[in-house]
């Protein structure tokens, strides 16, 4: 992540984690810690950073260790039920901060995400008290109970950079333009090209031979990021290639990326984490196909050898049957040259002497001599070449014996084969279920993660589709409150608040049409649902609805509405005693589940794999782990996999703020 980014994602986090809890912190590797927060609304997050890479929030599970390290032991100490006050990037370096309020105490969190990276814990004296790693720098040492001090600053400060400083590019000489911009502003290669693109200027140019109005254009297109930066006015995005691949994630569009395709995602928080864990997937796929190519390559050598090796044992047990063929088809000269041997020796013949007689006779075409190749005295082996055969005859045994030994070991080397086929069976089988067991895990990490699935404009807010089709959208919080009453609301729309403050505006979507009672009912109870009521333990509730003319955002002379409240007018259309209740199911559209929430009714028209939640004991965490497992032990066996690799957070959403029970329902319905 570059400075640029890391600016923008601070600013996004400022605005979703400052003032929220720390709950529980996993160390998932050597380098990268989770945070699990939550909000005093009772929302949930889950915060990542891995140093010398990137922080952001993520919405995918991660497999944590069963012991944590020491330096997740000491982040759990010290904390672990804090209060995160404030989370700030250093000096637009590549340093995120995040202040911490734990057991009366102030502590720093600080993430280096330069290259060869860390994170710290840092007490309020200003001293290390904990670091993910520890070395001994020309600059500086992270070392505990040493004041932590920041790293040399690689440049001037985009943020107060002015257009001499870009005229002083000039003084780098014959150094490439993008190098000479990288080196003063201490920034990546990559912005340092972007802002290159937008002035004009070939990256390529010397730095002495910049003009006056290049280097204006440089600054011009410096300042455009920071604007973009600074404003927060973002587009946040996935850039994507002609083959589907994710080649980045941006805060807002670059002419970088001029040339691909931009799919558009709610934050940029959302952004980095589809990037990154496709790239994590990517890469747990490509280790996964190297890990078993290794094995097969392994196994493959050993098949190798087992398949030469058996071609020579084939070849042994062939030529030793032959032997014995050989043997008995010439039995009878065959046993009259081993007796002739052995009784010119039992008279006192010398080996040379003998040798020199059947050479001699063999020379003249003497039967049998003519089979005689050499004699071994010390192995008392008698070589012999019969029909283009050459073998040795144990000259103390008959040609018979002789014969039998060689189909003796003709047998030997058989039962090896059978046992060495057994053995490349095995080995192939081996390289086979590699093969298969890799397929496997690749094709489970595929369904595990699912491609980015573009938003509907709704899914910001609570939202379901009444059982007579009419689209219901509700306020999470004050803001979307405020966007939904001065933005969504249209002129034939009816839109609810419960009786208790602390409730969404929920607006029903007419478009023209005139909703039914069961509409009515289905949004009345939606709106007590999601109001303060659940988190109070209160089962029902008084709701009312108005028309979009009797809402304003004017408040009576010298009074003043907080953001997210509005003034209500003229009489209100009460449904009584409304009992709080929520419905979780899943659908399947688009050949994957989603998750819907809302109305018992509605749902049940559109899955019959729904659970009733109301309000109850169990943490919104919990309560999303126990629906999710109840859905998939719903679902068909082919289809229970994929609906528990369906991110908790997607089920959180339709939780409303606070604990909450599954309701024992299915049984009485069956």
């Amino acid at each position: 992540m570059s400075s640029f980014e890391l600016a923008a994602v601070t600013a996004e986090l400022s605005k979703i984690i400052e003032k929220t809890r720390i709950n529980k912190i996993y160390q998932l590797n050597p380098k990268t810690i989770l945070l699990k927060i939550r909000s005093r609304e009772g929302g949930e997050f889950n915060l990542l950073i891995e140093a010398g890479k990137r922080i952001h929030l993520t919405f995918h599970e991660f497999e944590k260790p069963k012991k944590p390290p020491n330096f997740c032991m000491a982040l759990r100490k010290y904390l672990e039920n804090g209060v995160i006050e404030k989370i700030t990037q250093y000096d637009f370096e590549r340093i995120v901060e995040l202040n911490v309020r734990s057991g009366g105490q102030s502590y720093r969190l600080i993430a280096e995400l330069f290259e060869r990276g860390n994170i710290l814990l840092v007490g309020s004296d200003g001293k290390i008290m904990h670091a993910l790693t520890y070395r001994r720098m020309r600059d500086r040492n992270i070392l505990r109970g040493e004041e932590y001090r920041y790293p040399p600053q690689r440049g001037v400060n985009p943020k107060n950079i002015s257009l001499e400083h870009i005229y002083k590019l000039r003084d780098f000489g014959q150094m490439e333009v993008v190098r000479g911009l990288a080196r003063l502003l201490g920034v990546g290669g990559f912005y340092t090209e972007e802002i290159l693109l937008r002035a004009g200027v070939y990256k390529g140019r010397q730095c002495s031979s910049l003009s006056d109005e290049e280097a204006e254009a440089i600054f011009k297109g410096l300042r455009e990021i920071l604007s973009n930066v600074e404003s927060g006015n973002y587009k946040p995005h996935l850039v994507v290639d002609g083959g589907g691949n994710y080649v980045g994630a941006a805060p807002f569009p670059l002419k970088k990326y001029c040339d691909f395709s931009l799919l558009e995602v709610e934050t940029f928080n959302k952004a980095l984490d589809e990037y990154y864990s496709k790239a994590l997937q990517e890469q747990g796929v490509r280790e996964i196909e190297e890990a078993a190519e290794r094995e097969i390559s392994k196994l493959e050598r050993i098949l190798k050898e087992q398949e030469k090796n058996l071609e020579e044992l084939a070849e042994k047990t062939r030529i030793y049957r032959q032997i014995g063929d050989v043997i008995f088809s010439h039995l009878q000269e065959l046993n009259h040259l081993v007796n002739r041997v052995m009784e010119e020796k039992r008279r006192g013949k010398s080996w040379d002497e003998i040798v020199k007689a059947l050479v001699e006779e063999k020379r003249r075409g003497v039967y049998p001599s003519i089979f005689f190749e050499s004699l071994n005295p010390d192995t008392l082996t008698l070589r012999v070449s019969v029909d283009n055969q050459t073998f040795d005859l144990n000259i103390r045994e008959t040609a018979q014996r002789n014969a039998s030994e060689y189909y003796e070991r003709s047998k030997k080397i058989e039962d090896k084969i059978e046992g060495l086929r057994k053995a490349i069976e095995e080995t192939i089988a081996k390289i086979e279920s590699i093969k298969s067991e890799a397929g496997r895990e690749i094709q489970r990490r595929e369904k595990q993660r699912k491609p980015y699935r573009r938003r509907e404009w709704y899914e910001k807010f609570r939202w379901f589709y009444s059982s007579e089709g009419f689209l219901v959208i509700g306020g999470r919080d004050a803001s979307t409150n405020e966007v939904i009453i001065r933005k969504y609301m249209e002129e034939n729309d009816i839109v609810f608040h419960a009786d208790i403050p602390g409730s969404p505006f929920v607006v029903i979507k007419t478009h023209g049409r005139q909703p039914g009672e069961e509409t009515i009912n289905e949004a009345a109870q939606f709106t007590a649902s999601y109001s303060r009521a659940w988190r109070e333990q209160i089962r029902s509730i008084d709701v009312y609805w108005v028309k979009p003319e009797q809402i304003s955002k004017a408040p009576p002379s010298g009074e003043y509405l907080p953001r997210g409240s509005f003034m209500i007018y003229g009489d209100r259309n009460y449904v009584r005693n409304v009992p709080l209740e929520v419905a979780i199911g899943v659908v399947r559209e688009d050949d994957e589940w989603r998750i819907i929430g809302g109305s018992a009714k509605a749902i049940s028209k559109r899955t019959n794999l729904y659970v009733k939640i109301v309000p109850g004991k169990t943490p919104s965490g919990k309560l999303a782990k126990e629906i999710r497992s109840i859905l998939a032990d719903m679902a068909p066996p082919g289809e229970k996999e994929e609906i528990l690799n369906i991110p908790l957070e997607e089920i959180q959403a339709f939780i409303p703020l606070g604990k909450g029970d599954i309701e024992n329902f299915r049984d009485s319905e069956c």
